[in-house]
């Protein structure tokens, strides 16, 4: 069955929080470009509603510019293998896919292929979640990554020495792709399917990792807070600078903490710790 091709040109913030939406009605594969993205869904599983709902409801804060054909079936591991560059956090990660060569340099390395799932250290949310990890003590402690996509920062986590890592995803085409990164990367670990209410992972834990988006932190801050140990670190991201305060004052009735924030391309980043 052929695919419909959606080739949506927008300004660079917007990237991922139209790829998280759009892999919420239907869509299943994407392919970030200089412009935009290129989204693909089949058209049986298309809510064209709420693709609509969703396009309008960022067009004039996004430029977005939409272009629609069909596609035939399409080797994805080629066309990423065409469009994703490795990426270097500082010296203290190497972020590449199976088909790069291994880099000097690097305290550490992940493998990501990435298929159809997103998270692969590019974005600024991500990039600045792994360095935020490499500040903090992972030797030994139970780590959980909420909404873990490719599976990149509880690779990371593991890659830190956390002794047990636990992540999951509402995606089933990002638990597939985790588990296969999971398994580039050593990691005996398998990835949940579900919110973090149905998969109610089991406290409490030295880490909580969170790159979402702002509705998700806000709704889910009592939960996370609820399975960390005292003194135990939230990492946040997946928000623009402009809503840290509303994060911080979400965070600060259930005893968390702001100790450090970063910004990237009006990307925020945040640690917070649990009293």
């Amino acid at each position: 069955m052929d695919y419909l091709e959606f080739k949506i040109k927008c300004k660079e913030d917007f990237r991922e929080i139209l790829i998280a939406e759009l892999a919420e009605i239907g869509f299943d594969s994407f392919l970030e470009t200089e412009e935009g993205i290129d989204a693909y869904a089949l058209e049986s599983e298309l809510d064209r509603d709420a693709f609509n709902q969703t396009i309008e409801s960022y067009r004039e804060a996004g430029e977005i510019i939409l272009t629609e054909g069909i596609m035939p079936k399409v080797n994805w591991n080629e066309e990423w293998e065409k469009n994703y560059d490795p990426i270097a956090v500082d010296d203290l990660v190497y972020v590449r896919a199976s088909f790069h060569e291994s880099q000097p340099g690097f305290r550490h390395e992940i493998v990501i292929n990435p298929k159809m799932s997103f998270g692969t250290g590019h974005h600024a949310t991500t990039y600045q979640v792994l360095r935020l990890q490499g500040e903090i003590d992972h030797q030994g402690k139970r780590v959980l990554d909420v909404g873990s996509g490719t599976g990149i920062l509880a690779i990371m986590a593991h890659l830190l020495g956390a002794k047990e890592v636990e992540a999951f995803d509402i995606d089933d085409w990002c638990v597939d792709n985790g588990n296969e990164n999971f398994d580039l990367n050593g990691l005996s670990t398998r990835m949940g399917l579900g919110t973090i209410r149905q998969v109610n992972p089991q406290g409490p834990f030295d880490i909580v990792l969170a790159n979402i988006n702002k509705n998700v932190l806000l709704d889910e801050m009592k939960i996370y807070a609820s399975l960390l140990i005292p003194q135990g670190y939230l990492l946040l991201s997946g928000f623009y600078t402009q809503d840290i305060e509303d994060l911080v004052a979400a965070a600060t009735p259930f005893g968390l903490k702001l100790i450090q924030s970063s910004d990237k391309d009006n990307w925020a980043a945040l640690i917070l710790q649990k009293d």
